[in-house]
């Protein structure tokens, strides 16, 4: 197959190459945990603009959830993913999480547990713990593993690292299951700059590896989003026996997954939702301890991967939705809060060859035709 693609101001004719990666149920993996962060759909006749309450496509949004489920993913919900700070409002996180997790196989689901209801402005550090105890208790309500995602509020609030202490100790107290702590860094999200009180990572790795040792028994694993995998595998070194690290680094994961030795991080990750298919076969040859076929699978998504997590980082949700659509998982390239439009139909033409390249176009004839579609409404006669 043929199509006309954008390349540097013109038009190349470029012939599909990649086989799909094939299909099929998978069982959840025996030597990793791993966790797909899963989109929302837009239902496309919802009122999605920018600040307005979002509107969701509920059967396409829980259907692409199963997708992931039935290739052996757990699903990491209502994360930055799902558009957490970007389009998603809290009645509608609370929905999401509640319907997800209803349907979520042997308790895969963790879910994120936040601040963002908060209004815009400084809050002190009791209202901080107070909206992060409205949200614990909500996936407490569901039985889902509680992620305590990063909170703008306590990084505009806090004064330094004991204020960080002070939050987290009050939360992990009471959560009734341990959590997964999560480091997301400001290339994710500019407004978490200095997280954990200190702009060097040197300096916060010290403090949350301080809170994960005085709270072990609270504490399942942290997720850690630097695109950084020598600073990942510092961090690995120092955790306390048990204590899992989640990769949430989307340039670097397949070498970060497999490990060296008897360290490796499990997997929470936001590329695993456009790349499902290959991920689960990935999966499945480290199992099989076939790391020849493990490479094989993985090495073509890692171009995609940077190409959807180019800067600015945080408009990679649109090229999480921009695969879901080309793979027939929803019906329009539509998102909440008008987010489709965070990338170019240039940057969008790159993202569709790499994907072909990958292998994760799993209709090609589809893809093929829904992005002669946009190019058309964008202005391009191809």
């Amino acid at each position: 197959m043929e199509l006309k693609l954008p390349l540097a101001g013109g038009l190349e004719n470029y012939t599909l190459t990649g086989t799909p990666v094939a299909q099929g149920t998978y069982s959840p993996a025996r030597s990793r945990l791993a966790f797909a962060a899963a989109h929302v759909v837009a239902d496309p006749l919802g009122d999605n603009s920018p600040g307005a309450p979002a509107v969701i496509d509920w059967e396409h949004t829980l259907g692409f959830r199963r997708h992931l489920w039935s290739l052996g993913l757990s699903v990491a919900e209502a994360m930055d993913t799902a558009q957490r700070g970007m389009g998603l409002d809290w009645a509608s996180t609370q929905e999401l999480i509640r319907r997800s997790a209803a349907e979520a196989p042997d308790g895969r689901i963790a879910v994120g547990v936040g601040t963002d209801q908060l209004p815009a402005g400084t809050h002190d550090l009791d209202a901080v713990v107070a909206a992060y105890e409205e949200q614990l208790a909500v996936a407490e309500d569901v039985a889902a593993q509680p992620i305590l995602m990063a909170s703008r509020a306590l990084c505009a609030a806090a004064a330094g690292p004991d204020d960080y202490r002070k939050v987290y100790d009050r939360l992990l107290a009471q959560s009734s299951r341990p959590v997964i702590l999560h480091w997301l860094g400001s290339m994710f999200d500019p407004a978490l700059a200095g997280y954990w009180g200190s702009d060097s990572v040197e300096v916060a790795t010290d403090v949350v590896v301080g809170l994960i040792e005085d709270n072990v028994q609270k504490v399942d694993g942290i997720k850690i989003s630097l695109l950084d995998a020598d600073k990942e595998v510092a961090l690995r070194k120092r955790l306390p026996e048990g204590v899992r690290l989640y990769t949430g680094d989307d340039f670097n994961y397949p070498e970060l997954i497999q490990g060296d030795g008897d360290r490796y991080s499990d997997a929470l990750l936001g590329i695993f939702a456009a790349i499902a298919p290959a991920a689960a076969a990935a999966l499945k040859a480290l199992d099989d301890n076939d790391l020849d076929t493990y490479n094989k699978v993985f090495a073509p998504t890692v171009p995609l991967a940077r190409q959807i997590f180019s800067k600015p980082t945080y408009y990679y949700k649109t090229g999480i939705a921009f695969l879901a659509w080309l793979n027939g998982y929803q019906p329009g390239f539509t998102m909440v809060g008008g987010l489709q439009t965070g990338r170019s139909l240039p940057h969008l033409a790159d993202t569709f060859r790499l994907a072909d390249q990958a292998g994760v176009l799993t209709n090609p004839e589809l893809a093929v035709d829904r992005f002669r579609q946009l190019l058309k409404v964008g202005g391009v006669d191809a």
